[in-house]
């Protein structure tokens, strides 16, 4: 059964804490987002070690397999807008269908093991082009295929929502995530 999309736009959580996840992605300061790319992506090595994790909870839900193959490709995506944030001036960021990835990719039939190490191999790559931002590059801007505007402080910022609310999705971590 396919999953039913997920159409909300999550850019406020850099303005304001998650009430679903209760992660603050605004209080996060630059020089951290780094580690805490390491911090928010290290728990899926377990969690993809689960029996039970290419287990939906829901038929419309995704298993712990397909959010852990979905972190894996939004630390790959970040990486890419990044570097273009970094490199081009007015960045624009092409569009990424999550839901369509997710199919297409087959998500929920690849190899847990594999992804557990796609995310740590993405998650590092990730956490030292953070670590590398000059300090005056952290305005740069660019925008998203919908016209949402990113810095690469808020960029990172995002990112790290994300990381942690699925996190929470999957219940290795404590919270009150809706799943979707």
């Amino acid at each position: 059964m396919l999953i039913v999309a997920d159409t909300k736009d999550w850019t406020w959580t850099i303005e304001r804490s998650c009430p679903e996840c209760g992660f603050d992605a605004g209080a996060v300061p630059a020089g951290d987002i780094g580690d805490a790319v390491l911090r928010l992506t290290e728990p899926w090595q377990q969690v993809l070690r689960r029996r039970d994790v290419a287990d939906r909870p829901d038929p419309q839900v995704w298993s712990p397999l397909e959010y852990g193959a979905h972190i894996r490709d939004v630390c790959q995506i970040f990486a890419v807008r990044l570097r273009q944030l970094l490199t081009e001036d007015d960045a624009r960021f092409t569009n990424w269908d999550q839901d369509a990835t997710a199919e297409q990719s087959r998500y929920a039939e690849q190899d847990p093991l594999v992804v557990a190490g796609d995310i740590r191999s993405a998650a590092e790559s990730l956490a030292v082009a953070y670590r590398g931002v000059p300090d005056r590059a952290w305005g740069r801007k660019g925008l998203r295929s919908n016209g949402s505007e990113f810095t690469v402080l808020t960029l990172g910022q995002y990112l790290l929502h994300d990381l942690a609310h699925h996190l929470v999705d999957v219940r290795a971590v404590p919270g009150t995530a809706a799943a979707h």
